[in-house]
C-alpha cells in the first residue's frame, strides 16, 4: 500500500494560539517535532501573512491550504487568494456553511453563485478552491439527491473540488470510503477525524464552537477521538483515498477531552505511521 504525505490542521490546536499570536512560532515548531510536514491553516491568529509565511519556512512546515470563512472570501476574494498565495498555499477552503446560506433556504442559491466567483478568482491567483463538508449537506433534496451531491453538480469541476471530512459523512450515515470513490479525481485533500458515538446525540456544532441554538435535549453521546482511538476503519479509507488520486491527508480533531491538543495531535500521527503513512 502506498501513502500520502500526512498534514494537521491548525484548528486542532487553536487553544494554543487564542489570543495569543506570539506562540505560533513554538506551537509550528512543535507541530513538526511530533511528525508532521504540513499543515492547514485555519485563520492567521492576528498575524500578517508574511509573518506567517516566514515561521513556517523556518521550521520546515508547509502550508498547503487554510480554511477560511466563506463571507470573508464573498467579500474579498481577490485579498484572500492574495494573502494565501504568499503564505505558500496551494487550495483555499470553504470549511462551513452558515445557516442562511444552507440547502433549502433562500441564501442557498446565492453562495452556489458566490463559490464560482470565487473558484474562479482562485483559479485566476494559481490556487484551487475545495469545500469541507459537516453532516447538514446530506439533507434530502425535493428530487432524492444529497445537497452535498448538489453542491458539486451545481459548481464544476473546474472551479470547486473536494475535501471530505470522514467524520461527518459518517455521522450523516453514508459511507466515506464511497464518498472518497464517487469524487475520484476530484478529491484533493481527505480530512482524517476520528469520534465515539452512541445513540442520537444533538447540538454537535457546539462541539466545534459554532452554537447554533439547542435543537432538542440530548439523547446520546459524542467526542471526537484522535485518529485510531474511535469507530473509524481506517485502512479502507486510507486506501480510498490513494485510489481517488487525493493529493493530502490531514489529521483533524476539534476537541480533546482531558489531553492536550498537541499530544491527541501526536497520537494521531503515531498510529497513522503503524500503518505506513
Amino acid at each position: 500500500m502506498g501513502k500520502l504525505p500526512v498534514g494537521l490542521q491548525v484548528y486542532g490546536v487553536r487553544d494554543l494560539l487564542a489570543k495569543s499570536p506570539q506562540n505560533f512560532e513554538s506551537v509550528m515548531e512543535s507541530v513538526k517535532g511530533i511528525g508532521y510536514d504540513y499543515v492547514e491553516l485555519a485563520g492567521l491568529h492576528g498575524l500578517e501573512p508574511e509573518r506567517v509565511a516566514e515561521v513556517l519556512q523556518k521550521v520546515g512546515l508547509k502550508a498547503i491550504s487554510a480554511h477560511v470563512p466563506v463571507v470573508d472570501m464573498i467579500a474579498s476574494a481577490e485579498k484572500v487568494a492574495k494573502d494565501y498565495k504568499l503564505i505558500g498555499c496551494d487550495y483555499v477552503v470553504v470549511p462551513y456553511l452558515p445557516p442562511e446560506f444552507r440547502h433549502l433556504t433562500p441564501g442557498y442559491d446565492t453562495v452556489i453563485a458566490e463559490i464560482k466567483k470565487i473558484g474562479q478568482v482562485m483559479n485566476e491567483n494559481g490556487l484551487t478552491l475545495l469545500y469541507h463538508n459537516h453532516d447538514f449537506e446530506f439533507v434530502k433534496l425535493p428530487d432524492g439527491r444529497f445537497g452535498f451531491d448538489d453542491i458539486y453538480e451545481q459548481v464544476s469541476p473546474e472551479l470547486l473540488k473536494v475535501e471530505p471530512d470522514t467524520c461527518w459523512i459518517k455521522v450523516a450515515g453514508q459511507d466515506p470510503v464511497s464518498y472518497i470513490l464517487k469524487y475520484a479525481n476530484r478529491c484533493e485533500i481527505v480530512h482524517l477525524k476520528d469520534f465515539i458515538k452512541r445513540g442520537d446525540p444533538r447540538n454537535l456544532y457546539k462541539l466545534i464552537g459554532l452554537d447554533e441554538g439547542e435543537k432538542s435535549k440530548e439523547e446520546g453521546f459524542f467526542e471526537f477521538r484522535p485518529v485510531g482511538f474511535g469507530q473509524q476503519l481506517w485502512e479502507p479509507i486510507l486506501d480510498a483515498s490513494l485510489k481517488a488520486g487525493a493529493k493530502y491527508v490531514v489529521v483533524e480533531q476539534d476537541e480533546h477531552y482531558g489531553i492536550g491538543s498537541l499530544e491527541a495531535a501526536r497520537r494521531s500521527r503515531e498510529y497513522l505511521k503503524i500503518l505506513g503513512w
